[in-house]
This record gives C-alpha cells, sequence and structure tokens, in this order.
C-alpha cells in the first residue's frame, strides 16, 4: 500500500512464512536465523536494496515478559541490522520494536551504531490508533537515511476508530456472568466496569496480565494492545449482582 515492492524477507516460524507467501507471492524468503544469514549472499541473490524493514526480538525488552529472566543474546539481535546495512547499504531503515528497547543499556550504543554508517536518524514513538488502527498499540520506531534527516512521522489527526465501530454483540455466544466457577477477580472486574458504565451498557474485561485500569474497558475507544494470548471478554446486558 505505501509503494514499496517487497524484494526478500527472514522468517522462520512456519505459519508466518506461509502467510507471508500468501500475501507476498514468489518473495525470495530465507528461512534462517539472522544471525546465521550471510547479508553477501542476500546482496548476491537479490542485487541492490532501497530500503531495510527490521523487527528485531523484542520479548527479552518488553514490560510483558513480567518478573521472567531476560535474555541479552535475543536483545542483541538488533545489531542484526547493523550488520546487514554494512553489506547492503539501503538508503532507508526503519526499525520498529517495543517501547521498553529504550531502557536497553545498549540502546545509545546501537543507535550510534546505524550513525557510524552515514546514516540520520530519528527516534518516534507512534500510537496505531492515532493512523486510523482501532487499537492502542504504542511502538518505538528508528528511521534512518543516508541522505538527510528522516522526516518527523505526524498523526493523521482524524477521530480514532474504536472497538464499538467493528465488532457485532449478537455474533458471540454468551455464558451468563453470574454463574458457579466463575472466577472472583472477573467478578470483580465486571462489578468495577457495570459500576461506571451501568449493566445495560457493554463492555470489555481484561484477562490476565497487571491491569491499572480496573481490568475492564469501555467499547467506545480503541482496543488495548493485542498480545499472543487472548484476553478480552465481551460483556453484553447483565443482571445487576453487586454482592
Amino acid at each position: 500500500m505505501a509503494g514499496v515492492e517487497i524484494a526478500t524477507a527472514v522468517d522462520m516460524w512456519d505459519l508466518a512464512k506461509a502467510t507471508y507467501q500468501d500475501n507476498f507471492p514468489g518473495t525470495r524468503l530465507y528461512s534462517k536465523a539472522c544471525e546465521d544469514l550471510s547479508p553477501k549472499l542476500i546482496e548476491r541473490q537479490v542485487g541492490p536494496i532501497d530500503l531495510l524493514l527490521a523487527s528485531p526480538e523484542c520479548t527479552s525488552h518488553t514490560c510483558a515478559k513480567g518478573a521472567s529472566p531476560r535474555s541479552e543474546k535475543s536483545r542483541a539481535t538488533a545489531f542484526e541490522v547493523i550488520r546487514f546495512a554494512k553489506i547492503l547499504k539501503p538508503r532507508w531503515i526503519v526499525v520498529e520494536n517495543v517501547v521498553h528497547m529504550r531502557s536497553w543499556r545498549r540502546f545509545r550504543s546501537w543507535v550510534a551504531a546505524i550513525d557510524d554508517l552515514g546514516y540520520h536518524t530519528r527516534i518516534q514513538v507512534l500510537n496505531a490508533a492515532d493512523f486510523g488502527v482501532p487499537q492502542t498499540r504504542r511502538r518505538l520506531f528508528i528511521t534512518a537515511d543516508l541522505k538527510c534527516d528522516p522526516p518527523r512521522v505526524n498523526c493523521t489527526g482524524g477521530v480514532r476508530s474504536t472497538i464499538d465501530q467493528l465488532i457485532e454483540p449478537d455474533g458471540y455466544r454468551y455464558s451468563l456472568l453470574y454463574q458457579e466457577g466463575r472466577a472472583k477477580p472477573t467478578l470483580a472486574r465486571a462489578r468495577r466496569a457495570i459500576r461506571e458504565v451501568g449493566n445495560q451498557t457493554p463492555f470489555l474485561i481484561v484477562y490476565y496480565g497487571s491491569d491499572g485500569a480496573g481490568g475492564w474497558q469501555r467499547i467506545d475507544r480503541p482496543l488495548r494492545t493485542i498480545t499472543t494470548v487472548d484476553r478480552f471478554g465481551m460483556s453484553d446486558r447483565v443482571p445487576v449482582d453487586m454482592s
């Protein structure tokens, strides 16, 4: 949609590869870890490229990992951007990651390594909800240009898309909120929502993880960040039971 012709890609996950090839049939796809792939081989097989799009591993940067141990080897995959850019010399580089990457102890030296290759860099945090996506998803973007300072990316300025514009409440199978076996934290979240919006207004219960907003959200706003684990449950009209 942006007018870019995809030359090649790297991915190891079978489902991702299948999806990618459905969207970009005929594009060369390397099924190897970046650190095991030679940029010179890509240069010989693919030829010159103008743009390098990179999303290094984020699992050891994100707060979603909680108190689990972090892997410096995982974080260091960001330096593959430097290794590939040094050989392929694209005019532009765009790197996307979670905002917590900025607190990585090697973040400044990593950005400096991009600068040392002759690039002008810009660091921004962008929210998908500001660009028409009905999901609140804040991400870090590092853009680099060999010839000039990358332009600042500004939001579209339009009205944000919301959950209630997309979902069809009648298309789901529901179970009673107040029933035997329902988890107490779920009921507590529902009661907090009902106290705010009433029992005739649909809302979403947010499962899993820490939640500073009470474990629920309104549907007249963009959805919170979608994770790899289903964590949203929709509550329609419910009988009042504040016990």
